[in-house]
C-alpha cells in the first residue's frame, strides 16, 4: 500500500509515518522542513519519498496531486495544520489566511482529488485530522483555529455519509484528539493546562481505528467525555468555559 502524509515532519504525522511503515506501506512524506523529513526518512524501514512543500500555497497543493495521481495512493493522511492564539482583532490577517489555506483549503483539495480516484477504484482510506475543538460552538482566543477544525469535521462527516449511502468501499475517518505533546504549542503560543497525550499513542490509535473504517476517532477518555457532556450544556456556558481555559493557556 502507498500512503501520503502531510505534516509528516513532527508530532502526529511523524508517528503515523512510523506506524504505517510497520504496516509495510510505501510512504510519501510532505512537510515544509527538508531537514526533519530527511531525518525521519533515515529511520523508516520501508521505501519513502519526501516532498518539501508549503501547503498554504494552493497551486503547490494542486501540483502535489498532479504528481501523485498516477501513483495509486491507497491512504491519504491530511494532518498538516497549525493554530494561532490571541485576541481575534490583533492577529495579523496574513497569518489567519495562511492558517485557513493550510488547515482548510489544502485539506479540501487533497480530499476531493484523491477521493475521486479512490471512488473510481472502490478502495482507499482518508484520515482527516481535526480536533476536539470542533466539538465546541467556538474557541475565543483561538477563534480562527476552532473555526477551521469545525470545517474539517463537518466536511468529513458529510463525505462519510455520502460514501455510506452508496455502499462504497472507500473509507473516510475523522481524528479529533485533545491536547497532544507536539510542536503545536510553540506555533500557537500556548501552554496546555492539562496533561497532553503522547503523539505515538494518538497515531497508533488513529491508524487502528482508520483500518476499522470508523467515522469518528477520539483518542483518550477525557475528550470522549468532553464530547458527551457538551450535548447537555448551553453554548454560552461552553464559550465562557473555553475562554477561561484559553486565557490561562496564552503565554505572556
Amino acid at each position: 500500500m502507498k500512503a501520503l502524509i502531510t505534516g509528516a515532519s513532527s508530532g502526529i504525522g511523524m508517528e503515523i509515518a512510523k506506524i504505517l511503515a510497520k504496516h509495510k506501506c510505501e510512504l510519501i512524506l510532505v512537510a515544509r522542513s527538508k531537514e526533519k523529513l530527511e531525518e525521519l526518512q533515515k529511520k523508516l524501514p520501508t521505501k519513502s519519498t519526501i516532498i518539501v512543500m508549503d501547503l498554504s500555497n494552493e497551486q503547490k497543493v494542486k501540483e502535489l496531486y498532479i504528481v501523485m495521481r498516477n501513483q495509486n495512493i491507497d491512504i491519504v493522511i491530511n494532518n498538516a495544520g497549525f493554530g494561532l492564539c490571541g485576541d481575534y482583532e490583533k492577529i495579523p490577517i496574513s497569518k489567519e489566511l495562511e492558517l485557513i489555506d493550510t488547515n482548510i483549503r489544502a485539506l479540501h483539495i487533497l480530499t476531493k482529488s484523491f477521493l475521486r480516484d479512490m471512488i473510481e477504484r472502490d478502495s482507499g482510506y482518508i484520515l482527516n485530522v481535526s480536533s476536539s475543538a470542533s466539538f465546541l460552538p467556538g474557541g475565543p482566543l483561538m477563534t480562527t483555529y476552532y473555526a477551521s477544525k469545525s470545517y474539517v469535521s463537518s466536511l468529513t462527516n458529510g463525505i462519510y455519509y455520502e460514501l455510506k449511502k452508496r455502499k462504497s468501499n472507500v473509507s473516510i475517518s475523522l481524528l479529533c484528539p485533545g491536547p497532544v505533546n507536539t510542536n503545536f504549542n510553540n506555533v500557537a503560543n500556548v501552554e496546555f493546562g492539562v496533561k497532553a497525550l503522547d503523539p505515538e499513542f494518538v497515531a497508533k490509535y488513529a491508524i487502528d481505528e482508520m483500518f476499522k473504517k470508523k467515522r469518528l476517532i477520539i483518542p483518550g477518555f477525557k475528550m470522549k467525555f468532553v464530547k458527551f457532556i457538551s450535548r447537555f450544556v448551553s453554548d454560552e456556558f461552553l464559550l465562557k468555559a473555553t475562554y477561561k481555559i484559553q486565557k490561562k493557556k496564552v503565554r505572556k
